[in-house]
């Protein structure tokens, strides 16, 4: 159903209704194998996305501003690429923050930004209708890998997926072939996929992008535990575990993990969680591609790379995919 967003006469909302469920039956099972583990997405409740947007701004994680940069330095051969009047489509869309590098370049026929917070979705397309009065925008509020149904309603424009933030990183490779796969469906023949990537780099640059001298990316990491209690009715107490992210050099992963400072009983409202000293639990990781890698990758999922931009030292890149032919 959609619905006009206030005195935003261009802007509307759709509600998919994306069943969000407590997450309870994930986490224990995660929880529950021989390496423990959570989904990162139990990072982001207002406490931890308050703790991002800080990571975002330290001088040690550069994946941000670095994307930043690249995307107003080239802001023009961007949207020469993609093409004028494009559907452009933003998963996990968020703030929408940095389409706005974008956009008057772009001049694209529809935004959708798509999320999975149907308040926050609502608040940030209002407010961006408001800031571009031209840009007709079609909110979704849906969760983008449960189906897209949604699509089926857009203009027959060509459809440009924009993907910022290296997101890929977070997916297990089977897994972002998978996702790819799915885009290059959804944008047809005569479509593309803006994607930012971070890049295989120095162990050291990215260890310290991960491990900040402010203490930032710990909180965050444990973060998670209350998250946990609050969901299972548990007893984690934040002060007993450490956080703990290394960069794995053979899988070219960033391993973000919270270590159990000593052997502990969890308790939770459907029994309890032992840990060992020194076990921890898998929360994150973030792959890191080399432009070849990516390629590749991209290459198995049925597309192929027509333009890259990366920043002076290459800490960075954002690729234009269409379909290979």
């Amino acid at each position: 159903m959609n619905e006009s967003l206030g005195n935003v006469s261009r802007v509307s909302f759709r509600d998919e209704h994306p069943d969000l469920g407590d997450g309870r039956e994930e986490i224990l099972k995660g929880l529950g194998l021989p390496q423990k583990s959570v989904n990162p997405k139990w990072f982001y409740d207002q406490r931890g996305s308050e703790l991002f947007d800080q990571i975002t701004r330290l001088p040690e994680y550069y994946p941000t501003r670095t994307e930043i940069l690249i995307l107003e330095e080239n802001r023009d051969s961007i949207a020469r690429m993609c093409g004028p009047d494009c559907i452009l489509i933003e998963p996990g869309s968020g703030s929408s923050e940095k389409v706005r590098i974008l956009l008057d370049a772009m001049r694209p026929e529809l935004y959708v930004p798509i999320d999975i917070s149907a308040v926050f979705l609502q608040r940030s397309a209002r407010t961006l209708g408001e800031e571009y009065p031209w840009l007709d925008i079609a909110a979704v509020c849906a969760d983008f890998n449960g189906g897209w149904s949604f699509l089926e309603e857009l203009p027959a424009s060509p459809r440009v997926v924009f993907y910022p933030g290296s997101t890929i990183g977070n997916l297990e490779p089977d897994l972002a072939q998978r996702f790819l796969r799915g885009l290059r469906e959804m944008v047809g023949p005569d479509g593309g996929v803006l994607i930012g990537v971070d890049t295989h780099k120095s162990t050291d640059r990215l260890n310290a992008a991960y491990n900040d001298g402010a203490g930032i990316t710990a909180e965050f990491n444990l973060n998670v535990l209350r998250r946990m209690n609050e969901l299972l009715d548990a007893s984690f107490d934040d002060s007993s575990f450490s956080h703990h992210a290394f960069y794995n050099e053979g899988q070219r992963r960033i391993e973000m993990h919270l270590v159990s400072d000593n052997a502990q009983q969890i308790e939770h409202a459907g029994g309890h969680f032992d840990f060992r000293a020194g076990e921890t639990i898998h929360t994150e990781c973030s792959y890191k591609y080399s432009l070849e890698d990516f390629a590749a990758l991209a290459q198995s999922a049925g597309l192929e790379i027509a333009e890259t931009w990366q920043d002076d030292q290459a800490l960075f890149s954002v690729h234009y995919l269409r379909r290979a032919v």
